[in-house]
């Protein structure tokens, strides 16, 4: 943007023709971010308000993206609004994966698994990581500790035993990198290639794929009302060597794991010697009464593998998560995890128990539980005014997304995949699912929409979506 100005055309007129221009020949790619006003303005002798309409003629034409402190960017979604060329550049640079999984540089509508961003403390998060750079110790920086940093690993013990009923040693907390991480070092420790597994039907689609390309073998089980259905594994593969199980909020259908079932599938594994994975991915969100006890505070001969995340409480690039092991196995994990990459930079894993130790993070999920519990509501009132006819929401009492069910002779496959090429992240039930299944619904993620309107503008379009179904 440094070339002389024209003389006798307006400036700002100047400058968003070459914006443009440089976007439509590749110069500016999708999520690029463009000079601060202040500084374009120095650098060309002109006047901030000059280089404000500039920007904004830009913003409203949908070539850029003004975030606010984090400044402003070339709009990740440009495929929809440039030319043709330009168009098939901004989709390869951000691409719409299936399955929840965007790729490209901003939360879309509905996205699964995405927390609140704009809510999160950013400047106490940039105040502790300075701190956690400043203070770095020599022997953190010579040799971390594969299992993860030692006061992280204290923070969550106490963390877990105050607010999930969980008594553990800081020694049996080993953070990863994310929960595919913990789910790798329990295939490294425990399983072997070929063992059988149950998995929740439908359940959580990630891991189930995780599971089978490491060697394993996964027996569906079905979900009703009251979670999995033990009786039912019992009968189908009573014989497998571990279960993966969400009992606190099932994913995706939202239900909790009855106290009979739990007991019951403690008992199973306890005669059996089969291993409890224990998904406990969002039990901090919950608007109906207290948060339910973890499954693992309810164990009592050492089966249950105990997994979280800070992904869904913080932010998905931390790409942390823990695992708690039982007394027993903590030698065995130890000798695992000395022969595994770890879980990554020291600095996020101390900036973490920094977060933790000074009390932010309980304050961060008070805030957030109010929060949530409005953006739901947002949500489940622009589904039952705009798409009431198509879309049935049931009671589900936490977690950041909703499951909106069905007719059941809609191809919820289909549906979700033309919302997605529309930039709406739903995810379809039935791609969840083992096994063929008449019951039908889209799961949709809820944190982000700040305000009403965005939850009705975004209902809207995939009620358009929905008619031609």
């Amino acid at each position: 943007m440094t070339a002389p100005l024209a003389p006798g055309i307006p400036i700002y007129l100047q400058l968003t023709a070459r914006y443009r221009d440089a976007i439509s020949h590749g110069k500016l790619g999708p999520g690029d971010r463009v000079p601060s006003v202040r500084s374009l303005a120095s650098e060309l002798g002109v006047a901030r308000g000059t280089v404000e309409m500039a920007y904004q003629m830009l913003v409203n034409e949908g070539y850029l993206v003004a975030r606010g402190a984090a400044g402003t960017v070339v709009s990740p979604r440009l495929g929809q609004v440039a030319g043709p060329g330009q168009a098939m550049a901004a989709s390869a640079a951000a691409p719409v994966a299936p399955h929840g999984q965007a790729t490209g540089t901003e939360v879309l509508p509905f996205q699964l698994g995405a927390p609140a961003l704009d809510a999160f403390p950013r400047k106490v998060w940039a105040r502790l990581a300075g701190r956690a750079q400043r203070s770095l110790e020599t022997s953190a920086m010579i040799c971390p500790d594969p299992a993860g940093h030692i006061p992280l690993r204290r923070a969550i013990a106490t963390y877990l035993g105050l607010s999930r009923g969980i008594a553990c040693s800081w020694e049996q907390v080993f953070v990863t990198p994310g929960y595919r991480g913990a789910l790798g070092l329990i295939r490294q420790a425990l399983l072997q290639a070929g063992d059988v597994g149950w998995h929740e039907d439908p359940g959580y689609v990630f891991a189930r794929r995780y599971m089978e390309r490491a060697g394993l073998r996964l027996a569906p089980v079905p979900v009703d009302e009251e979670g999995l259905d033990v009786d039912l594994g019992r009968r189908d593969a009573g014989n497998a060597r571990f279960v993966m199980v969400t009992p606190t909020h099932q994913s995706p259908t939202g239900v909790a794991l009855s106290l009979p079932r739990r007991l019951a599938l403690l008992e199973w594994a306890a005669a059996t010697g089969a291993w409890i994975i224990e998904d406990d991915y969002d039990s901090e969100f919950r608007y109906q009464g207290r948060p339910l006890p973890a499954l693992k505070s309810l164990d009592r001969s050492g089966r249950v593998l105990y997994t979280g995340t800070f992904s869904k409480v913080l932010f998905p690039g931390l790409r942390l998560a823990y695992l708690v092991v039982p007394a027993a196995q903590v030698d065995t994990f130890r000798d695992t995890v000395e022969h595994l990459p770890g879980p990554g930079s020291i600095i996020l894993q101390s900036t973490v128990a920094e977060f933790m130790e000074q009390g932010h993070f309980g304050r961060h999920l008070r805030k957030m539980r109010t929060l949530y519990a409005a953006r739901r509501g947002y949500l489940v009132e622009a589904v039952e005014r705009i798409a009431g006819e198509r879309l049935r929401i049931g009671a589900q009492a936490g977690g950041i997304q909703l499951l909106a069910q069905l007719d059941a002779r809609v191809d919820d496959s289909a549906l979700a995949a033309a919302a997605r090429s529309a930039g709406l992240a739903v995810e379809a039930l039935g791609d969840w699912r083992m096994r063929p299944s008449r019951e039908k619904g889209l799961l949709m993620g809820f944190a982000n929409f700040a305000d009403a309107g965005e939850a009705d503008a975004a209902v809207a379009r995939l009620d358009k979506i929905m008619s031609d179904y």
